[in-house]
């Protein structure tokens, strides 16, 4: 089963490339309520109220929005799954290998 390890150091265009590469899903990234450049470190875009640190396993299995909700309470950050042609927003009640599939 796919995975990945996430930390406040990646910088957005690698967990977008490594997100990708794992579920075949788009991982859309925001600083506020625009996009996060990408090359931004996550610790440097984390809101101001989030956990200073912070690691996180990304699996296969997990559903969509369990996994935004976790990233967000983990990182401070909001994100969003998106079909493979980052064309749509994928169902929250699918697993993230699902959504790339979608």
């Amino acid at each position: 089963m796919a995975e990945i390890s996430v930390s406040g150091r990646m910088k957005v265009s690698t967990l977008r490339d490594q997100f990708k590469e794992a579920f075949g899903a788009t991982l859309r990234v925001y600083k506020g309520v625009k996009f996060a450049d990408d090359d931004a470190t996550l610790a440097s875009i984390r809101s101001e109220d989030a956990p200073k640190s912070g690691d996180m396993t990304i699996r296969g299995n997990m559903l969509v929005g369990n996994f935004e909700t976790k990233f967000e309470e983990t990182f401070g950050i909001k994100v969003q799954v998106a079909n493979a042609d980052n064309s749509a927003l994928s169902d929250n009640e699918i697993s993230l290998t699902k959504a790339g599939k979608s």
